[in-house]
C-alpha cells in the first residue's frame, strides 16, 4: 500500500518531534476497562454463567452497566495508541481528547473483532467459505467495513486466514477451512472489501491479518497450543492465504498465541521479520493477540516482563494489545540498550503509516447523521445481502428418495431447542452491540408461510421432553429436526475432543425416526462434526452452519426450494471422532489405504471422509463430460462440458484440482487450483475453460525455495475433491 510522499513527510516530522514516552504510547493499545460495579472478579463471574447461578444476559446487563476506564488522561498524555471499538458517541468523545488535546494530536485508531459482520451479522467464515463466491466474499467484508466506520471503528481484527484440518480445534468456524488455496481466494476478497473502497473516509478499515502463523495447526485441535511443522508445510498449507493478503494490501497483522517449532510467534523473529515484514514485503503494523507478549513468559521463552517486552519488539510486534507490558517496560529496555530505538521508530512509523492510510488525522470522527442512521436499523441491501451470503453457505449433504424439497402445505414438526432460539444464529464472534435483527428458524417457516407446529423437545444440553417428542411424531406429516451445537461449543477456547452431536440429541433423533415420519436433519454449527450416525439413518441432511441475522429465512428458503442448495464443503466432515485430523489435499503415503491389512487405515473406522472438501448435493443433478488439457507456453488450457441433467435450474461449483505425480518432495495426492460458479437451467450445456499458469504448478522446499520441476501431472475436474474426471499429461518449465 502506497502511501504519498506527503503522508511520509508528515510521520517523519511527527517522529522527529516525539518523546519516547510518546512512541511508546503509539504502541499501546488500551481496551476501555471496567472498574467497580462488581463485588467478584470477572473471571469469576464467567463461572457463576457456566455453572447456572447467572444467565449470559445477566451477565451481559451488569457488564453494560458497569463504570469504565475510558483511559482519558492516558490519552491526553500521548500514552496510547489504539483503543478497543466502544459505542460511536464515545468514541468521538476518546477521540476528541487524542486531536484537541494531546500535545502532538495525533488520533487513535479503534480496532474491534468484526469477524463476519458489525450489526448485518453474515455466515461465519467457515460456512460463507462454503460458496466459492469471491464477490461475496468482498461483498460481505465492505458492508462490514461500511458498519465499522459508523460504529468508530476504523480497524477490523479479520480476516481469519487459519487453515484448519482438525475439526476438533474450535476456531475452525472463524476461518476458510481446510484448503489454501481456497483460503487464499477467501483471502484477498475479504482485504479488497475491507480495505479497497477509498471513495470516503467511511468506506474503509485497516484489515488485520491473523493469526500469523501456523495457528491452525495446533497440537490435537486444543486451542493455543504447540505447533511444530516442516518448512514445507509451512510455506506450502499455512503461508499462502497470508501471502495472498498481504500481496493484495493487507494493512495490519496479529501474532498468533501458538509457539512455532518452539518460539511463540510473539516473539518468532524468523515469522514476523524474516518472513512477514522481509520475503512478503508486508507494510503495515503487527499487533499481538490479547496479553500474548505477557504469555511468553508462561510460555518460558521470556523470563519477565523486561525479557518480554524486548523479545517481542524486536522480533517485529509493533504494538502490544492489553498487556501494558511495552508501556510499563519498554522504555528502560531501550534506555539501557536493550532494544535498540531503531525498532521503536520503525513500530511507530508503521503505525503512523496505517493511521495516515485511514484518512484519521483529516476525518478523525463518526459524524453525527452517520451515527443516528443506524439508530434507526440496518439499510434494506444490508440486510438482503445477509441473505443471500446465508442461502449460498448451506451445503445439502443428503437427500435420500427426493424428501427435499418440502411442500409448504405439509404439515412439518419443527424439533429442537435451536430452531426457536433467534440467539443462536450468528455464532462465535459475533459482537455487534447486542445483535439485533436475528430470524430464528422457527420465525423464517413462519415467514416462509409454512404449515409449522414448535416442539422444543431437546438441545445441544439438558433431556429430551418426552410429550414434546410424542406430539411432534404424531402431528407432523415430515419432521424438521434442528440439531448441533450452541454457539459457544465452537469458536475461541471451545476445543473438543468429541464432535458427534453434543447431549441427547442422537437419541432424539433415533427416537424421531422410530416414528416412521421423513425425518430431515437441520445442522446448526460451527465445525465440522463427526455424523456417521447421521448419514446413515437419517434420510436427508441440511448443513446449515451458523449463517447470520438471516438464517431462518434462508433455511425456510432451502428447506422449500425456493432457493436450490449450491454450497460446498470448504471442510471434509469424518464419520467418527478418531479420523480428526482429516483433509482431502493429504500426502501421498507409500502404503495409500486398501485391501490389504499393512496399509495406511484405521481398523475400526474408514479411511476416507464422510464428506469430503468441495461436497454439496442440489435439487438438480449435473453431469462431468469431455475433460481435455492442453499444455502451451506459459500455461495449461483446459476445458470441461458440464450439463444440468436435473429437472431444475442450478448453480454448480465445477473445481480443478492438479496432482504433481512425481516431485523431488512427497507432494498431495490432489490439489485445488480453480473453481467457478456457473448457473445452468435444465438440459443445458456448457464447456468451461480454466487456465492454470505453469508458474502455479510448483512448491515450496525444505528452505522455503520455490520449485517448478518437469514431469507428469494430473489434471482433475468435478463436483468435489473426490469424483472426478481426470487427464495426465507431461509438462516441461
Amino acid at each position: 500500500m502506497k502511501l504519498t510522499n506527503e503522508q511520509k513527510a508528515r510521520i517523519e516530522s511527527l517522529l522527529s518531534q516525539m518523546t519516547l514516552d510518546e512512541k511508546i504510547g503509539q504502541m499501546n493499545k488500551e481496551t476501555a476497562s471496567i472498574v467497580g460495579g462488581f463485588d467478584v472478579p470477572v473471571a469469576e463471574l464467567m463461572k457463576m454463567v457456566n455453572d447456572g447461578r447467572f444467565t449470559r444476559e445477566e451477565i451481559e446487563d451488569m457488564m453494560d452497566s458497569a463504570e469504565r476506564d475510558y483511559h482519558e488522561d492516558d490519552i491526553r498524555a500521548g500514552r496510547v495508541g489504539a483503543i478497543s471499538g466502544m459505542d460511536p458517541e464515545k468514541a468521538n468523545d476518546a477521540q476528541r481528547i487524542a486531536v484537541e488535546e494531546s500535545r502532538l494530536q495525533i488520533p487513535l485508531v479503534f480496532g474491534f473483532d468484526v469477524i463476519h459482520g458489525m450489526r448485518s451479522v453474515y455466515p461465519i467464515a467457515m460456512a460463507e467459505a462454503c460458496s466459492f463466491d469471491d464477490t461475496l466474499f468482498e461483498e460481505t467484508a465492505h458492508m462490514a467495513a461500511i458498519e465499522s466506520r459508523a460504529y468508530g471503528i476504523s480497524w477490523n481484527y479479520a480476516p481469519m486466514l487459519d487453515v484448519a484440518r482438525d475439526s476438533r480445534w474450535g476456531r475452525v468456524s472463524e476461518g476458510p477451512g481446510e484448503d489454501p488455496y481456497l483460503a487464499s481466494r477467501f483471502a484477498r476478497g475479504k482485504i479488497r472489501g475491507l480495505q479497497n473502497d477509498r471513495t470516503s473516509a467511511g468506506n474503509y478499515v485497516a484489515a488485520c491479518t491473523k493469526h500469523f502463523v501456523a495457528y491452525g495447526a495446533c497440537e490435537g485441535g486444543r486451542d493455543y497450543n504447540t505447533v511444530s511443522m516442516s518448512i514445507y508445510d509451512l510455506y506450502n498449507i499455512y503461508l499462502p492465504p497470508f501471502r495472498a493478503a498481504t500481496k493484495e494490501g493487507a494493512a495490519t497483522a496479529m501474532a498468533s498465541f501458538n509457539d512455532l517449532n518452539g518460539i511463540p510467534c510473539t516473539v518468532n523473529e524468523y515469522a514476523l521479520r524474516d518472513i512477514l515484514k522481509g520475503e512478503l514485503g508486508f507494510w503495515g503494523f503487527v499487533v499481538s493477540d490479547a496479553n500474548g507478549i505477557k504469555e511468553c513468559i508462561t510460555h518460558g521463552i521470556a523470563a519477565d516482563a523486561s525479557d518480554a517486552a524486548v523479545k517481542a519488539s524486536k522480533a517485529g510486534v509493533d504494538m502490544d494489545m492489553s498487556s501494558h507490558i511495552y508501556r510499563d517496560k519498554l522504555k528502560a529496555a531501550v534506555e539501557n540498550g536493550a532494544v535498540p530505538i531503531s525498532v521503536i521508530d520503525d513500530a511507530v512509523r508503521r503505525i503512523l503509516g496505517v493511521k495516515m492510510w485511514l484518512g484519521l488525522f483529516d476525518n478523525p470522527y463518526v459524524p453525527e447523521d452517520v451515527i443516528e442512521s443506524y439508530k434507526k436499523g440496518l439499510p434494506a441491501e444490508h440486510i438482503s445481502l445477509t441473505l443471500k451470503a446465508a442461502r449460498e453457505s448451506i451445503v445439502l449433504l443428503k437427500n435420500e428418495k427426493g424428501i427435499l424439497p418440502l411442500e409448504k402445505s405439509q404439515k412439518i414438526s419443527l424439533v429442537g431447542t435451536l430452531a426457536g432460539n433467534a440467539d443462536e444464529v450468528c455464532g462465535a464472534w459475533a459482537m455487534g452491540r447486542k445483535i439485533r435483527d436475528c430470524v430464528s428458524i422457527l420465525d423464517g417457516l413462519k415467514n416462509a408461510g409454512a404449515d409449522v407446529s414448535y416442539y422444543p423437545c431437546c438441545g445441544p444440553r439438558g433431556d429430551i421432553n418426552t410429550a414434546e417428542l410424542t406430539a411432534a411424531a404424531e402431528n407432523g406429516d415430515v419432521i424438521v429436526a434442528v440439531v448441533g451445537e450452541t454457539k459457544d461449543m465452537s469458536g475461541e477456547a471451545s476445543s473438543k475432543a468429541d464432535i458427534t452431536l453434543p447431549g441427547k440429541q442422537r437419541e432424539m433423533l433415533h427416537k424421531l425416526l422410530d416414528s416412521g415420519k421423513p425425518v430431515v436433519a437441520v445442522l446448526v454449527n460451527g465445525r465440522p462434526l463427526a455424523l456417521g450416525w447421521e448419514s446413515e439413518h437419517i434420510p436427508a441432511i441440511i448443513e446449515a452452519w451458523q449463517l447470520g441475522i438471516q438464517m431462518g429465512n434462508a433455511v425456510a428458503d432451502v428447506l422449500f426450494g425456493d432457493v436450490n442448495p449450491n454450497g460446498k464443503l470448504s471442510s471434509s466432515f469424518p464419520a467418527v471422532n478418531g479420523q480428526c485430523p482429516i483433509y482431502y489435499n493429504h500426502p501421498s503415503t507409500g502404503r495409500p489405504a486398501g485391501e490389504s491389512r499393512f496399509t495406511s487405515k484405521y481398523l475400526d473406522a474408514p479411511s476416507a471422509a464422510l464428506y469430503p472438501f468441495g461436497f454439496g448435493l442440489s435439487y438438480t443433478t449435473f453431469e462431468y463430460s469431455g475433460l481435455k488439457v492442453k499444455c502451451v507456453d506459459d500455461c495449461l488450457l483446459i476445458s470441461v462440458n458440464l450439463k444440468n441433467t436435473g429437472e431444475k435450474e442450478g448453480t454448480e461449483v465445477a473445481q480443478l484440482y492438479m496432482q504433481d505425480v512425481t516431485a523431488s518432495l512427497v507432494r498431495p495426492v490432489k490439489e485445488l487450483k480453480d473453481f467457478k460458479r456457473i448457473t445452468l437451467k435444465p438440459g443445458e450445456e456448457e464447456t468451461l475453460s480454466f487456465t492454470l499458469k505453469k508458474q502455479d504448478m510448483g512448491f515450496y522446499d525444505n528452505n522455503g525455495k520455490y520449485l517448478l520441476e518437469d514431469g507428469i501431472f494430473r489434471i482433475y475436474a468435478g463436483g468435489n475433491s473426490r469424483d472426478n474426471l481426470v487427464q495426465e499429461i507431461t509438462v516441461k518449465f
